[in-house]
């Protein structure tokens, strides 16, 4: 499924799921995040890892008849989040100091022929001018700015990063995209301070369940540590 600018717009977000990604239903939150975002609604939501946070704001960008900006602080990631997209037919770029000029050069054209739906930057770059000047380009609609990892906006969070403060002067820019802010950990220090560093309006805060049915935890007395740990060991040799 190769999925263009336009052919998307009019889709609802079950189709989107079931014919782009292959899934048949939605996790916890996934379908809330997007139909705030779809509807214009600025959003911040706190999912565990592996709660799928990549779809809330990739399913909206492909009913958008426009571009989703999403900052993100790990370039691996970008990598990994692109390869993911192109494997799904789906057009995304990232934009960061990992590309050769030439490179560069060509994911810009791709952005502004406009088959881009999807271009992933970083905080630091976001600002510059380059970056400035093609979001600013008359031919793109921006509709979304997506924060990845959003507690580093936060001086309570633990990965504080100050060029995610610059994010809310951009963002202020271009005032008909929604701001959809997601991270895996917030504290409520840590949430306020999302909310308020991006200038968010009338935000909807939404707290998943960190709940694992998966991950079981259990605290024994420490005796013979390296007994116990082979013991331990032994007792699960063909798992993961």
């Amino acid at each position: 499924v190769h999925i263009s600018c336009h052919a998307c717009t009019g889709l609802s977000p079950e189709t989107v799921l079931k014919s782009v990604f292959g899934y048949s239903s939605f996790r916890p939150l996934q379908k809330e995040i997007i139909q705030n975002v779809c509807s214009g609604r600025d959003t911040l939501a706190i999912m565990p890892t592996g709660g799928g946070k990549s779809l809330t704001y990739q399913i909206p960008a492909l009913i958008f008849d426009g571009l989703t900006v999403v900052v993100s602080p790990l370039i691996a990631l970008m990598h990994d989040q692109v390869s993911s997209l192109a494997s799904n037919g789906i057009e995304a770029v990232f934009l960061n100091s990992s590309l050769e000029w030439e490179e560069y050069k060509s994911c810009v054209a791709r952005v502004l022929s406009g088959k881009v739906k999807i271009v992933y930057v970083s905080p630091e770059g976001l600002a510059t001018q380059k970056i400035q000047t093609l979001l600013h380009n008359e031919n793109l609609h921006i509709k979304c700015f997506t924060i990845d990892e959003a507690h580093c906006i936060s001086e309570w969070g633990h990965d504080f990063r100050p060029d995610y403060l610059a994010i809310a002067s951009v963002r202020r820019q271009f005032p008909q995209a929604v701001c959809l802010a997601l991270t895996a950990t917030a504290t409520k220090h840590v949430r306020d301070d999302i909310v308020n560093n991006l200038q968010m309006k009338n935000p909807d805060i939404l707290l998943a369940s960190f709940n694992r049915p998966n991950i079981f935890l259990e605290v024994r007395p420490k005796r013979d540590s390296y007994v116990q740990i082979v013991s331990f060991l032994k007792e699960h040799l063909e798992d993961s």
